[in-house]
């Protein structure tokens, strides 16, 4: 049962540092800008939603579809790593990270930024799409295999219900935090990312070297 709290609090953890919500308060309030506070709450519900939507896809197909095209667990142990690293380097250093845009562009309707460019790519792009996979390969074949992905669904809905709560009270956040707290929060997460992502690249590293007999199994 730990190994199935730790998937939960690392997949929450993680999935979270990821998104990084306060990173993605400044575009989400000047996509809405004059809009009511409904409106603002109905956009953050629909982008939730839509990012809910295509991270279980990855966590219910994902697996799948890397066992058609052969390729092993431990790859995407090194390759989330790898990605997850990169992230938590440009978001420590203050650069853009997961394609997050920085500049806004509202030709077309309100309604569609819900899906673009809010609920991808800052809430599903690489690298949270790496850390599902990556979380995915860290359940083993046991008793505890249904309890590990329920573990990991309830930890994407708390992560987004984390995010929805930020992005529809998006003003009063920005107000009492300000940019250089944002900005400070921004590189905490960024340094937790890439341990997370130096973690799964170790991993994988160690189970591609026991797959291929360089170590001995434990």
């Amino acid at each position: 049962m730990r190994q199935v709290l730790t998937l939960f609090v690392s997949t929450f953890s993680t999935l979270l540092a990821i998104i990084n919500p306060l990173e993605v308060l400044p575009v989400f309030i000047k996509l809405l800008e004059g809009e009511d506070a409904d409106q603002h709450r109905h956009v953050a519900r629909c982008s939730c939603f839509y990012a809910i939507l295509l991270l279980f896809f990855f966590l219910v197909f994902g697996t799948l579809i890397l066992k058609i095209f052969g390729v092993s667990l431990s790859m995407v142990r090194i390759v989330g790593g790898i990605i997850l690293l990169r992230i938590g380097f440009e978001l420590f250093s203050g650069s853009s990270a997961d394609g997050s845009p920085n500049t806004v562009n509202r030709n077309g309707q309100k309604g569609d930024i819900a899906f673009v460019p809010l609920a991808m790519p800052p809430m599903c792009g690489p690298g949270a799409i790496a850390t599902m996979l990556g979380m995915t390969s860290l359940v083993k074949s046991s008793g505890l295999e249904l309890a590990s992905f329920l573990a990991i669904a309830c930890a994407t809905l708390a992560a987004m219900l984390v995010t929805y709560l930020c992005l529809a009270y998006a003003e009063n956040v920005v107000g009492r935090i300000g940019p250089m707290g944002i900005d400070a929060v921004t590189r905490i997460v960024g340094f937790f990312v890439a341990t997370m992502g130096g973690a799964l690249i170790f991993h994988g590293v160690v189970e591609a070297l026991q797959e291929y007999g360089v170590i001995a199994a434990r």
